[in-house]
């Protein structure tokens, strides 16, 4: 079994971002996600399982209308964070938008097409979730569940949703770094005491990195991490939405103030209509017959 993503191989990953890309794309073409699913699983290589996933996608979006309970479901395929990220796209209320879940999901079966470490996989989940504002108890929960972490890896992850209000991210990184414990035995060194002999969580570079950024803004740290070590960069979504209304809405909302302000005039005892006259002193003038003037 392939350890490179807990348990998918490479050639997995890499139709799983050519799926994800794809997905994405054509949802920005105003492509209905059923259609999507429809024509997609024959574009996918055969002699992996993604097609029976999409098939089974497919099933339970024409169910309910969403793919992300599928994907919980397929736990032997997809991870609980990948579960999670499309979840948090589907919710109602939500202002995360799906095609940015589908960029993060693609972007990471890109990075285990390469040679994938737990400390990027890790910094690139958790910049995620700080950008993108998808919530910490759950976010946590979903990224330790992920095979590709050990127990050590999974109970520190998991140690994170109580220590991250008393320390940042950067001193949490650097306390389980190899450079802490090198620091850490030179000074029980002078002090005659015993070294430290378990292994860190993260390398030397990384440590030296979050060493540096404590204090600092968390994005730093992200981005020094990403220049230095080749970690994944996480798509941003756009800060700026477009606020401008579609023509239609922009002249039903026109209609509607009118109408307000004519019943606003009417409560306060009746519609002035010499206003409207060509002449002020003019007014209309009308026969004794009514119907003859038409």
């Amino acid at each position: 079994m392939n350890q490179q993503s807990g348990h998918l191989s490479r050639e997995e990953h890499i139709e799983q971002e050519y799926f994800f890309r794809v997905y994405r794309e054509r949802l920005e073409e105003n492509v209905p996600s059923q259609e999507i699913l429809n024509t997609v699983h024959e574009e996918i290589l055969s002699t992996t399982r993604l097609p029976m996933a999409i098939d089974f996608m497919r099933a339970e979006i024409h169910h309910n209308g969403r793919i992300s309970d599928a994907m919980a479901r397929l736990s032997h395929y997809f991870t609980p964070w990948q579960a999670f990220v499309i979840a948090r796209a589907e919710e109602d209320v939500s202002r995360f938008d799906q095609t940015t879940a589908l960029e993060i999901l693609e972007r990471q079966a890109g990075y285990f097409t390469r040679d994938p470490t737990p400390q990027g996989l890790f910094i690139f989940q958790f910049e995620c979730l700080t950008r993108n504002r998808l919530g910490f108890r759950e976010g946590l929960q979903a990224i330790a569940g992920d095979s590709f972490y050990d127990e050590r890896w999974q109970k520190w992850i998991r140690s994170l949703n109580n220590r991250l209000g008393a320390a940042e991210l950067s001193e949490l990184v650097f306390r389980a770094s190899d450079h802490f414990v090198r620091l850490r035995n030179s000074q029980a060194a002078g002090d005659n005491a015993q070294p430290e002999l378990e292994k860190a969580l993260f390398a030397e570079q990384d440590g030296r990195i979050a060493k540096a950024n404590i204090g600092r803004e968390p994005l730093y740290f992200f981005a020094a991490l990403q220049r230095q070590l080749d970690y994944p960069e996480v798509p941003r979504a756009l800060l700026e939405e477009d606020e401008t209304l579609p023509r239609f809405l922009e002249d039903r909302l026109h209609k509607i103030e009118q109408r307000l302000k004519i019943t606003e005039m009417e409560l306060k005892g009746g519609i002035d209509l010499t206003r409207f006259y060509k002449n002020q002193e003019e007014k209309p003038q009308f026969g004794d017959d009514v119907r003859g003037s038409f």
